[in-house]
């Protein structure tokens, strides 16, 4: 097939949340010579905007975002080994991802982290239930531009604040960025803990993160 049927295809895999053929499809692409890079940017880019498009719409839920992102992903990781020395995929910031301390809720964390993967973030997901200290520590090992702290429920939202006030303590809040989110979060309670921004869900979370990135620290 040519060049631009097999970035379709790529796309179409993502838009499908078809793992195995966005795998199969990436191998086929190295196998005739393509661009890796180009794979990316042209195929599974375009692709998982538009899954963000259709949740965003209301014509994706849940599910589909999330097995778009793992279609992604699998193409990612056939892809990204054989891009050259000088030819890296371009990393839009660091992100070090986690639910806060006391609070064992995964699935919303976990896709945020898978999103941010494919729109071309670095991400450390620290898991879940960590305390403040977890997040100082991850955010100096990544060197991290972005913070993103979850909290499912209203009696763990506290530590949601807790980590902007460790990350104070430790001079890293003018070099990262902090978004929150999460059931019980919402803007006025971002404002009111002096977080960057609120994202209410994983697309939003990437069009926030952009954002931040963006923006000067």
């Amino acid at each position: 097939m040519s060049r631009e049927e097999l970035f379709d295809r790529l796309a179409q895999a993502v838009i499908e949340g078809e793992p195995e053929d966005a795998e199969e499809l990436a191998r086929e692409a190295l196998a005739q010579g393509l661009d890796p890079l180009a794979c990316i940017n042209e195929g599974l880019t375009p692709g998982i905007d538009r899954v963000g498009e259709l949740f965003a719409s209301g014509e994706y839920f849940l599910p589909d975002l999330i097995i778009g992102g793992e279609a992604m992903k699998a193409a990612l990781a056939i892809l990204e080994p054989a891009l050259t020395g000088d030819q890296e995929r371009q990393v839009l910031g660091r992100v070090v991802l986690g639910t806060v301390e006391g609070d064992l809720h995964e699935i919303g964390k976990t896709l945020v982290g898978t999103m941010l993967t494919a729109n071309g973030f670095s991400v450390t997901d620290i898991g879940i239930d960590r305390p403040a200290a977890d997040f100082v520590a991850a955010v100096k090992e990544a060197n991290a531009t972005l913070v993103g702290a979850s909290a499912l429920l209203t009696t763990t939202m506290l530590q949601q604040q807790k980590i902007i006030e460790a990350l104070q303590e430790a001079g890293l809040r003018d070099q990262v960025k902090v978004m929150v989110g999460g059931a019980p979060v919402t803007q006025s309670w971002a404002d009111k803990i002096g977080a960057d921004g609120y994202a209410e869900d994983a697309v939003s979370a990437v069009a926030l993160a952009r954002r931040l990135v963006s923006a000067p620290t």
